[in-house]
């Protein structure tokens, strides 16, 4: 039977969301800069990591607290051995009505069917630049756009829902709004713009690079005739709009010039195995996985993932400030640990 909890401030827990590994093949400069993930960076051990079996037997006790959604994240998910099988196993669990993945999209071609027989039917693609020396640069792998948008295709057309995210910084990518608008515009796939955040330590973030939503919209609407769109469900972290003439979406996600903590729902699973209530949470997550293997009943489990709920009161973006940022520099946990 479902204990739906709520936090300090009233919010809800309905979205989970799991990073199975810490390793990416790409190095992108505000999430795994080369400088610092280089070719002799450690990364988690095997042993580290949550097993599939303990990340299925935390889903199912979230489930039972009001969770509904789950995401898979990394580092880059799809370089997690046989994921198609933790995807069955959580597409199984009673409650659990939306299952995600988070990716690159390089590897779809190898693993997309395999995880669609296993019942994944949605994933966000990060492109960051459709022009390809641009995303070159970006990626640091010289992997081009174009094989991004080949992957793409493919996983629509297996019967994959694809949303594709962009990060935009000033002056580095903000002249792609336009192009990635229409090419995703043509392709009918929804497309989201997410302000540049301070998330981990290594992406040398300040407020001088944001591109705010406004400005974003300012920038679509000087080309196109579009429309708001109503959100779908409560906690909805996009805006969208729509074309009017094709009907075609694409969304802005505003967490730098209008927060949304207020109806955040999600928790997050680092990929070590603890437990966070922000994506801009300090370093000091709760050891989940350490309870889970110390021979803890699923009863005394229960009651550990409710009172970390019960004791959230993460806010950080609705108190983000050029001060709050300074105090926090080196403390956040890094984007390869909990996704995004």
């Amino acid at each position: 039977m479902n204990q739906p909890i709520t936090d300090k401030f009233g919010r809800p827990i309905r979205d989970l969301r799991i990073s199975v590994t810490d390793r990416c093949n790409f190095r992108c400069d505000y999430c795994m800069p080369k400088e610092i993930f280089g070719d002799d960076f450690v990364f988690l051990p095997k042993q580290e990591l949550l097993s599939f079996e303990e990340i299925v037997r935390l889903a199912k006790l979230y489930s039972s607290l009001g969770v509904q959604k789950i995401r898979i994240t990394g580092g880059e998910p799809l370089l997690r051995r046989n994921l198609h099988e933790l995807i069955e196993e959580l597409n199984q669990i009673d409650g659990i009505s939306d299952i995600g993945l988070t990716t690159n999209g390089l590897l779809l071609k190898k693993h997309g069917q395999n995880l669609f027989d296993a019942g994944l039917r949605r994933v966000n693609v990060s492109l960051d630049a459709i022009n390809n020396d641009l995303f070159k640069s970006i990626n640091n792998r010289n992997i081009s756009a174009s094989r991004i948008l080949d992957q793409i295709d493919y996983a629509t057309s297996i019967g994959l829902k694809v949303k594709v995210n962009v990060v935009i910084q000033k002056g580095v990518n903000d002249q792609e709004i336009i192009p990635l608008v229409e090419y995703f515009k043509e392709k009918n796939i929804i497309v989201r713009f997410i302000e540049f955040m301070d998330v981990g330590n290594d992406n040398g973030w300040n407020f001088d690079k944001v591109v705010t939503k406004d400005e974003m919209l300012q920038i679509i609407e000087s080309k196109y005739d579009i429309e708001p769109v109503n959100p779908n469900y409560y906690g909805e972290v996009a805006t969208y709009y729509r074309h009017k003439d094709n009907g075609a979406q694409f969304g802005l996600i505003t967490s730098v010039s209008a927060s949304f903590c207020s109806s955040c729902t999600r928790a997050r699973i680092s990929s070590e195995g603890k437990f966070y209530g922000c994506l801009f949470a300090e370093t000091n997550g709760y050891d989940i996985k350490s309870e889970l293997r110390s021979g803890k009943s699923d009863e005394e489990i229960l009651a550990i993932l409710k009172y970390l709920w019960n004791i959230r009161d993460d806010k950080y973006s609705d108190e983000r400030t050029e001060a709050t940022v300074a105090r926090r520099k080196k403390k956040k946990i890094n984007m390869n640990y909990i996704g995004g």
